[in-house]
């Protein structure tokens, strides 16, 4: 096995432009990370073999990206990084900036930019099986947008080589901007990628190596404590969450007195017993006091620079309300940008103006989240929500946290269920809603109890585990999909094979595995929205899969991916659901009715004309307003299609005392 990285950082720029301003902290990045990468004790690369590109044109940029990927063995490690800025087109297309990349008339001028794509052709193209992309820049998370997983059969790697596969590291999501960090030369997200590495603290398994996915935690968890608007992303493919990148030191006092530290710290501070449990430790360790300090101050770092941001917001707001009695709607606009910049939550900004000038933001009112039994104990997870206005343009973004429990399947496949609170919603679409359908009305109010609902439509890797199981009513194929992928929404199958899977589960889980109500998926789809989508006004294909060629409302026409994509690369809704709006239609339980007269206003199936049946969401081929929370489509329950899968949901049965 032989190791090659390209670093590739752009700080200066020829032309001068608003939105390209310098970032004098991406080339210090690149020498940064080849620091740790060419360390005999930690990367292990070979100097030779590390090609660095500071402030570069973008024809070298495109050479180097062949050269890297070109020629190379199947159990080579490929890592390819850059640090820079990420600039989408106007059709979402991700491009990495060169020293010559400049805007004309506000638009980009793609031929002084290295497309993604063109780093997706090389990446598919190569033999390597152990390759690693690590962005940071602004969209860094648009790089995903139209990847493909080539396969070139299979691998065997020897244990200590890691995994095989593909892993990307995004800095930010696609609709994100990455931030600078506050007092340091380097960009926060390459910070902790490299203090990860030189410290050891990401080897969180303590065997002496540090994985991939170890080195994404770690980072990704100092950033949201630095700037929690930030969310850097994780992309694996196949057994790419195992490839190696460095080794750490086992045996280092520091780094157990650091793993300590990590694991007491809350909030940035110490309670009397973790302090004296760590000054315990740091004698037994035989560290100096000035030693275990500095590894205390450097842990608490991104907290006191947190803290810092929120002192400048409430110093702005409090200078905004001295030039101000009442703040205007442009005030509070550019406090809302002001807020983006630092990085700050949503709900600390809140605390601040409400604590100051009496108001607080609105937040969606809904019951407590049920739990489910002890076999089945719930995990939060966190992830980004965003709002868009009419023509599509992210107007607000916030991270939030749900609940889930996981289903072992086997084989390392789980089946992630999300808890769906109880509530009252408004079903349907109001009349003034652009494309409505008759069969959306008349509106009215359904009660719908606690349940949880598949994180993501059911994969193909999920399917054919149960697909395995033993039959109850009728034969299921296991490979069934037109688009393959592991991480693909099944497709290809009839809301009869949906029952049966749902029947098979059922009997290994013990617990009642089903299709949800029609009123259920659009309670769970809506998340507490109103508007046509959860995402607000509109859509956009930076936020869903479905034909770009045509727009809703005031949106932009984007890219026709003509397949479904992997589940999850999208944000997800209030819920914590992903892909609830395109990339497939979902079966429902219910039976087809033209229109809601004498509907169930309990959230039950409504059953009734046996062989028509229900589907929401639209699909990857489908209109965007086919696309619509309150849309509704039917098949004839034996019909399958390229576009039709579905998900799961389960009722939540409360702990006993």
């Amino acid at each position: 096995m032989a190791k090659f990285a390209l670093l590739i950082g752009v700080s200066e720029y020829d032309y001068e432009d608003k939105d390209l301003k310098p970032l004098p902290a991406a080339v210090k990045d690149v020498e940064a990370m080849q620091r740790v990468l060419v360390n005999p004790e930690m990367g292990g690369f070979a100097p030779s073999d590390i090609t660095v590109l500071k402030d570069s044109q973008r024809q070298e940029i495109e050479e180097a990206i062949e050269n890297l990927f070109n020629n190379r063995q199947k159990d080579d490690l490929l890592l390819f990084y850059f640090s820079g800025h990420g600039i989408k087109d106007d059709r979402g297309q991700l491009y990495l900036s060169s020293r010559a990349t400049k805007k004309i008339n506000g638009k980009l001028a793609k031929s002084s930019a290295v497309a993604a794509s063109f780093l997706h052709n090389n990446i598919n193209d190569s033999r390597s099986q152990r390759q690693v992309v690590i962005l940071d820049c602004c969209f860094s998370g648009a790089i995903t947008q139209g990847m493909t997983v080539k396969s070139d059969g299979s691998l065997n790697v020897q244990e200590q080589l890691g995994g095989k596969g593909r892993a990307i590291l995004t800095s930010s999501t696609s609709t994100q901007y990455s931030f600078e960090q506050e007092g340091s030369e380097l960009s926060i997200y390459t910070r902790y990628l490299v203090e990860g590495i030189e410290t050891g603290a990401a080897d969180k398994d303590t065997d002496g190596w540090i994985s991939i996915d170890e080195l994404h935690e770690y980072a990704s968890t100092k950033v949201q404590e630095a700037a929690p608007a930030m969310t850097p992303k994780f992309y694996p493919v196949e057994e790419g969450h195992k490839i190696l990148l460095a080794k750490s030191p086992k045996d280092d006092p520091k780094l157990k007195y650091r793993k300590e530290v990590e694991r007491r710290i809350n909030r940035g501070k110490f309670n009397v017993a973790a302090r004296r449990l760590l000054n315990s430790l740091r004698l037994q360790l035989k560290l100096t006091p000035e030693v275990a300090d500095a590894i205390k101050a450097e842990v608490q770092q991104p907290y006191r620079e947190y803290q810092h941001k929120l002192e400048e917001y409430e110093a702005t707001l409090l200078e905004a309300i001295a030039d101000e009695t009442t703040l205007s709607e442009t005030t509070f606009n550019d406090l809302r940008d002001y807020q983006q910049y630092l990085g700050l939550r949503n709900e600390d900004v809140a605390s601040i103006e409400e604590r100051i000038i009496g108001q607080q933001k609105p937040t969606v009112a809904i019951e407590p989240k049920p739990v489910l039994r002890e076999q089945n104990p719930l995990n939060q997870f966190e992830f980004e929500v965003v709002t868009v206005n009419t023509k599509g343009e992210p107007i607000n973004s916030s991270q939030q946290r749900a609940e889930f429990f996981s289903e072992n399947l086997g084989n390392a496949v789980v089946l992630e269920m999300v808890a769906i609170p109880g509530g009252k919603f408004l079903m349907g679409s109001p009349e003034n809603e652009p494309e409505r359908q008759d069969s959306e009305s008349p509106q009215h109010t359904v009660t719908v109890q606690p349940f949880f609902m598949g994180k993501f439509p059911v994969t193909q890797s999920q399917w054919a585990i149960v697909a395995a199981l033993k039959k109850v009513n009728i034969d299921l194929n296991p490979e069934p999909s037109n688009f393959k992928g592991a991480n693909r929404p099944v497709e290809c199958v009839s809301w009869d094979d949906a029952i049966e899977f749902c029947a098979r589960l059922s009997n290994k889980t013990g617990k009642t595995y089903r299709l949800p109500s029609e009123a259920e998926w659009e309670y769970a789809c809506r998340a507490g929205t109103t508007t046509p989508f959860y995402f607000g006004e509109t859509i956009t294909t930076d936020l869903a899969n479905y034909d770009g060629n045509y727009t809703y409302n005031s949106g932009s026409e984007g890219e026709y991916r003509q397949q479904t994509t992997d589940v999850g690369i999208f944000l997800p809704n209030l819920f914590g659901l992903f892909d609830m709006h395109g990339n497939i239609w979902e079966w429902c339980q219910d039976g087809w009715h033209e229109n809601y007269s004498k509907a169930p206003n309990n959230g039950s199936a409504w059953m009734g004309n046996d062989d028509k049946r229900l589907l929401r969401g639209g699909s990857w081929i489908y209109n965007p307003g086919f696309c619509r929370s309150a849309f509704r489509n039917w098949s004839a329950r034996d019909y399958s299609n390229y576009y039709v899968g579905f998900r799961v949901v389960v009722a939540a049965p409360l702990r006993t005392q």
